[in-house]
């Protein structure tokens, strides 16, 4: 397999209880040329303790940014890879993601990015929510339109350094729906290529922003989606189908 260095960046704030986990989840990884670079907000639980742990494994920074936002791209910047994601301090990546990422990269050549499926976890690492995984797998098989809702998972999704050239940063703005945004911006260049392989898991938990603030959130996205359409009907059906998902969340937490 062609050597490409895949650059993962985990931004961080006061995870101590999951981020070892994610941290293992790069490091076991079955491909060779992973470069992993934890951009920490100034924890002040055990994160830091836990970082040290790993030694010259990754590459840490702890001081105080702007935001989830704001430390992604200083990692982006700090990054060297031709392959890029971000994987949050409370997600981690499923065995082989990393090498079958690869692989799609180097048999698609002309692919400037890829997103996949995943599964969604509990703080106990337990699955759940199975049908929001799959109705989210079928809106991706069927191409649905982002205009309609964000069916892109963020920690399955890598993109190419010369897409991010053009792309530019994630907007610090926005405090939770930067990924869509940004989802908006590739797609503008090229659509992705849409895989079905499970890549990473999602954990929703009480601290979460999932799993607190799910309805700002998508008051945010619904700003986001203004941005890109002025299309009344769409950004309608946009909120009919957000308060239906506000529901079935209200529903099962």
């Amino acid at each position: 397999m062609n050597n490409l260095l895949v650059s993962i960046i985990t931004p961080s704030l006061n995870q101590g209880t999951y981020i070892q986990e994610t941290i293992q989840s790069v490091l076991t990884q079955n491909y060779p040329n992973i470069e992993y670079i934890v951009m920490d907000g100034g924890s002040t639980d055990n994160t830091k303790s836990i970082l040290k742990k790993y030694g010259s494994r990754i590459r840490w920074i702890s001081k105080k940014d702007n935001g989830q936002a704001d430390a992604i791209n200083k990692g982006m910047h700090l990054a060297k890879g031709e392959i890029l994601c971000y994987l949050n301090s409370d997600d981690y990546l499923l065995p082989g993601a990393i090498a079958n990422v690869v692989e799609r990269f180097l048999f698609h050549p002309d692919v400037g990015w890829i997103t996949g499926d995943y599964t969604i976890v509990n703080g106990k690492g337990e699955q759940i929510q199975q049908l929001i995984s799959l109705y989210k797998r079928i809106l991706r098989k069927f191409h649905i339109p982002l205009l309609f809702t964000n069916s892109i998972i963020q920690p399955s999704t890598f993109w190419r350094r010369q897409l991010m050239k053009q792309a530019g940063e994630f907007d610090s703005s926005l405090h939770y729906t930067f990924d869509y945004d940004y989802w908006f911006r590739l797609s503008a260049i090229q659509p992705p290529l849409v895989v079905g392989n499970k890549l990473s898991a999602f954990r929703i938990h009480k601290q979460s922003k999932g799993g607190l603030s799910y309805k700002r959130q998508f008051k945010e996205e619904e700003q986001v989606l203004k941005r890109y359409t002025k299309n009344r009907i769409m950004v309608k059906l946009h909120g009919i189908h957000n308060r239906l998902i506000t529901g079935i969340y209200d529903q099962i937490k």
